[in-house]
């Protein structure tokens, strides 16, 4: 398996942590999730930490079945919560690349971890079926 941040630092784990309740503990992953939601978001976002910076047209290539409307409501969307960044060149025509925020680039880890859990889900249920 690759690792999603090969190219991002790992996050600082000596920072505190508050105390979670099973209802604040909720409450924020419910948050992260609604960030991610969305068809598109994902591949959006792996393939920022693949390349680290693209145009909108190399990620509208990257991904041929979205709909540009639909790739630039996404962005729009990553932009708004503060993962992806949006960087206009003042020319004509007018070129506009994307990058990961620092917000976005500590998602890695997390993906990484949801990545390695797909695959012991996979393969503890492929066992489960023996």
């Amino acid at each position: 398996m690759s690792s999603t941040h090969q190219k991002v630092s790992a996050l600082d784990t000596a920072v505190a942590r508050p105390d979670y309740t099973p209802e604040t503990a909720a409450r924020g992953v419910m948050e992260a999730v609604r960030i991610l939601e969305g068809r598109w978001k994902l591949s959006i976002l792996f393939h920022l930490f693949d390349k680290g910076t693209l145009r909108f047209s190399e990620l509208s290539r990257a991904i041929p079945e979205i709909s540009e409307k639909m790739l630039i409501q996404q962005l729009r969307q990553l932009e708004a919560d503060g993962v992806v960044s949006r960087h206009i060149y003042p020319q004509v025509p007018p070129k506009v690349d994307y990058s990961l925020t620092e917000v976005g680039k500590a998602l890695c880890p997390a993906l990484d971890a949801i990545l390695l859990w797909a695959e012991q889900r996979e393969r503890l249920r492929a066992c489960a079926g023996d």
